[in-house]
């Protein structure tokens, strides 16, 4: 289906697109590495700006903290070492470590939702399923305030979504074990009916009449229920990216916002000039990323354009071809390919965890690593 603009000729400029993140970090027990639930105590020892940029969470052993909308990349990330600085001082103040880490990686004995309607009702309608371990992810908004193109976007980046979870994964223990994914957030996430690939749609229309069927059937409570991997946000003029594991650097972070936000720039320019989103069907475009979940980085990934299984860092190179005029145009070029080499030398944050277990045979060592690293910045 051809593009065609909400309102004619009100557009922004698409060379340059804002962008914000938000991250969602564990509070762990420093003797124990176990979930600790004292969000609570976190969000109230909060302070300034930080106190207003943070979010309480699904569970007592989680905060989230969101930096405001960006205009370059320099701005995100000292964003994003503040909030992370302000929240490592709060939860140590709290008795507990702040980790940025996708999925729980010891144990959670506490999993009581907090005490809000809403939560209760998730609770009441999911299940066991509303109780799983904590997970954290990172979430990308990029401002695109047409919504019919927000739409049209999502369509494209299907292809592309999985690259972007595998670049993120930083999962791989639970239980306090390595569970043989690269991100076990991803499989537990499986669990939620509202969560996974996105689906295609023929406009804004067709995305709100799918969702309001939904929400009727029962299978979301509401519209801020969809929690597909890419979605015309809810609350704000933006497309937001949600696919990813929280990163344990900074600049993994702001790698992946940079990546996020010029494959945006440049799928809005393809939709615009009337480039249909490539044909892919629903069980392969899964079949991608529980792939990228299980491998991340280190292996094989589908290539969801000419099919078949290739070596991950091939399609990290295709992406880049696809996106670089985009980030020259943003000024981030220089800096993706930085981190991109960084990221290629040392791993993504799974492997990193994995090196650091596969030295000292000790979690507790993993959970300082990553500990270090969310301070660092």
């Amino acid at each position: 289906m051809a593009y065609r603009p909400t309102v004619a000729d009100t557009v922004p400029d698409l060379s340059t697109l804002t962008l914000g993140v938000e991250e969602e970090y564990l509070l762990l027990d420093p003797d124990s590495g176990r979930n600790l639930p004292v969000a609570d105590q976190v969000l109230a020892a909060l302070r300034g700006p930080a106190r207003d940029q943070s979010r309480q969470e699904f569970r007592h052993s989680m905060v989230e903290m969101v930096t405001p909308v960006c205009a370059d990349l320099t701005e995100l990330r000292a964003h994003l070492v503040t909030l992370r600085r302000s929240a490592v001082e709060a939860a140590t103040a709290a008795g507990a470590r702040l980790v940025a880490v996708g999925a729980t990686p010891m144990a959670e004995p506490h999993r009581t939702v907090p005490d809000k309607p809403r939560y209760h009702a998730m609770s009441r309608r999911y299940g066991p399923v509303a109780h799983d371990p904590a997970v954290c992810g990172c979430h990308v908004h990029v401002g695109l305030p047409d919504r019919e193109l927000a739409v049209q976007v999502c369509n494209h980046l299907r292809v592309w979504l999985p690259v972007v979870q595998a670049i993120t994964t930083n999962s791989p223990l639970h239980d306090g074990h390595d569970t043989g994914h690269a991100s076990w957030r991803s499989m537990q996430l499986e669990r939620w009916p509202s969560i996974g690939p996105t689906p295609y749609f023929d406009s804004a229309a067709d995305y709100d009449r799918t969702v309001d069927e939904l929400i009727a059937a029962g299978i979301m409570l509401d519209a801020a229920m969809v929690y597909w991997y890419a979605r015309p946000s809810s609350a704000y003029p933006t497309v937001e990216v949600r696919v990813g594991d929280v990163c344990p650097d900074v600049d993994d972070a702001v790698l992946v916002a940079a990546l996020v936000r010029s494959l945006v720039a440049t799928l809005a320019d393809d939709v615009r000039a009337d480039v249909l989103a490539p044909p892919v069907r629903d069980c392969l475009v899964a079949a991608a990323h529980w792939r990228a979940a299980h491998d991340g980085l280190d292996g094989n990934l589908i290539d969801l354009r000419a099919g078949g299984a290739r070596p991950a860092w091939d399609l990290v190179d295709d992406l880049m071809a696809v996106i670089a005029p985009a980030l020259l145009r943003h000024g981030d070029l220089g800096y993706v390919l930085a981190q991109l080499a960084r990221l290629r030398r040392d791993g993504t944050g799974a492997t990193r965890q994995r090196r650091v277990l596969e030295r000292t045979g000790d979690l507790r060592a993993v959970i300082d690593d990553l500990a270090a690293r969310t301070a660092a910045g």
